[in-house]
């Protein structure tokens, strides 16, 4: 069964990873443009909803996985953006080869970030979810490579790996724009981090603190008017 949007569907029958809070939260909260990136698009959720709320953008999506790549080309291909979005079956350090110069105002990576834990024994999965398939190193120079300069970038991680990134995309050109840090509820620590990057220098970066629920475990409403314009209310 497709998971339903208010504007689109994605049907996740052969992607590993399904749709879920992490490309929601960035999606929702990424940063945009006219020429935007999506690096390893999965099912093709965040670049669906980068075109909903850019009505200008012209979307590329790339993924590496052939399983995930049938999900996002029927997705897209049923989608009322079908011609604002490219897909195209390839790796990013393939695609860099191919794609040498900077050519982009903004760029979106929901990465993988298991590093230090087992890999699953899925290989589809694995590929998905540890940064063996795509070190922070290579994805983070590579987008700086792709941005134009004064160019956004957009992840979401863990907070166990905020500070590996950080260094490595500050080693190499990045400045912090804009940092929302997720809580599931009041009580518990940051669950997530949506970095917004920034190739070049940022005076006054942002910190910013959410929770997706209140202390009597219903959704905040700060989580309800971020999805207002893309969860059906039965799944907020």
């Amino acid at each position: 069964m497709p998971f339903h949007f208010q504007q689109f569907d994605i049907h996740q029958d052969h992607a590993a990873m399904k749709v879920g809070t992490d490309s929601d939260l960035l999606g929702a909260l990424c940063a945009g443009g006219n020429r935007i990136l999506d690096i390893g698009t999965g099912t093709g959720v965040l670049a669906l909803m980068l075109a909903q709320r850019y009505p200008e953008a012209q979307i590329t999506a790339i993924e590496i996985d052939e399983n995930a790549v049938k999900d996002a080309q029927l997705n897209f291909a049923q989608s009322k953006w079908s011609h604002r979005i490219k897909l195209q079956h390839i790796s990013l350090q393939d695609y860099l080869i191919a794609h040498p110069e900077p050519s982009f105002d903004c760029i979106v990576c929901n990465p993988p970030y298991f590093h230090r834990s087992l890999e699953c024994p899925n290989p589809a999965r694995t590929r998905a979810r540890h940064t063996s398939s795509l070190p922070f190193t290579i994805l983070i120079q590579g987008a700086y490579g792709l941005l134009e300069e004064d160019g956004l970038f957009s992840v979401c991680i863990p907070p166990e790996v905020l500070q590996d990134f950080l260094t490595i995309s500050r080693q190499t050109g990045f400045s912090i724009q804009h940092n929302y840090i997720i809580k599931t509820n009041p009580q518990k620590g940051p669950k997530r981090h949506v970095l917004i990057l920034k190739k070049g220098i940022v005076s006054q970066p942002q910190d910013e603190v959410f929770c997706m629920r209140n202390s009597d475990h219903t959704r905040s409403d700060w989580y309800l008017n971020l999805m207002k314009d893309f969860l059906i209310c039965g799944k907020l």
